[in-house]
């Protein structure tokens, strides 16, 4: 999906992105709304997913959701950390062409919200509410696009009582008008990045989805693991809670889990760019996806593998076409 330099609507932006329908559902009823540099998706227990993007005293180079609160209210996120300040609770970043948007120096690039719409409908019969971001990436001048990027998450209804928060992240990264190809690159940990809170720094436990996946050890306690989906539990304010990520089957790459709890707790979604840097074609995006998901409590390997599977139900198809990018 291309964006021109104007804001789109609910229907427009979110329709094709996230398959939303206006029909009755099943589940917590779910609202959408935007006000002061914030949108937040609720249901019926209140704001689940708080995405920050601007507004008074907003000083960060990108847009991020700053809470993912769990059924019982519990953020796992963690935002403002002193000694990385670029860590912003749950970000998506990659290097474009050069630029670091994961950083946040005088040096990095900045994503440049130009357009927000929220909807709250139904997705495949459940009962569903989504942002949707229109986003350019620009050099460090703030005017200088190198990138242009359509966002859009979801909040899923909860059907089941005990059942997690669920969302989707979807980015769909472009090169701007003009521009024949943009190379993403990186760290091994850019991607879809999540810090999570203080009290799991050292305390925490990750599991994946294959029990014996053999890990890539970067440095210290660094790795990257391949595996359908990645979860990490830990205690919250005395409150125990279990964090996962999935994959999306049709994402470009197969995700390589970047994980590390020591000196903090740390969990990305890659796509191995730091090793294998990625062309994108004018015409072309780079579309990924991903699922997060908050238990309260530990929630036991069976439960997530069974989130995840829920989770790929619902979750918007990626055509096909862009599966297969050039790589240089």
């Amino acid at each position: 999906m291309r964006h021109l330099g104007i804001p789109l609507t609910a229907a427009t932006l979110l329709a094709g992105a996230c398959g939303l329908l206006a029909v009755a559902a099943p589940g917590f009823a779910q609202t959408a709304a935007v006000l002061g540099g914030q949108a937040e998706l609720k249901d019926d227990r209140g704001v689940r997913v708080q995405y920050v993007y601007g507004g008074e005293g907003f000083k960060a180079f990108k847009p991020y959701i700053r809470e993912l609160l769990s059924p019982k209210g519990v953020n796992p996120l963690r935002d403002n950390i002193p000694d990385h300040i670029h860590h912003h609770a749950l970000m998506y970043a990659v290097a474009v062409d050069g630029v670091d948007f994961w950083s946040e120096t005088p040096k990095c690039g900045k994503q440049v919200q130009r357009g927000i719409s929220t909807a709250a409908r139904s997705v495949n019969g459940h009962s569903a509410s989504a942002i949707g971001a229109v986003i350019d990436w620009t050099k460090p001048d703030g005017g200088t696009i190198v990138a242009t990027e359509t966002r859009t998450i979801v909040l899923y209804s909860n059907p089941e009582a005990a059942g997690p928060t669920l969302v989707s992240w979807r980015t769909q990264l472009a090169p701007p008008a003009g521009a024949e190809s943009i190379k993403l690159t990186g760290s091994h940990y850019f991607g879809l990045g999540m810090r999570l809170a203080k009290s799991m720094d050292n305390a925490s436990t990750f599991t994946f989805a294959d029990p014996n996946a053999k890990s890539l050890t970067v440095r210290g306690d660094e790795r990257l693991t391949p595996s359908a989906w990645a979860a990490c539990t830990g205690a919250v304010d005395g409150n125990t809670v279990t964090v996962a990520m999935f994959d999306h089957p049709d994402n470009p790459r197969p995700a390589l889990w970047f994980t590390m709890s020591n000196p903090f707790s740390y969990l990305s979604a890659t796509i191995n760019l730091w090793k294998d840097p990625m062309v994108v074609k004018a015409g072309q995006e780079l579309d990924v996806c991903y699922g997060v998901a908050v238990w309260d409590g530990q929630a036991t390997r069976e439960q997530i593998g069974a989130a995840c599977q829920r989770w790929r139900k619902l979750a918007p198809s990626l055509k096909p076409e862009k599966k297969d990018e050039a790589k240089e």
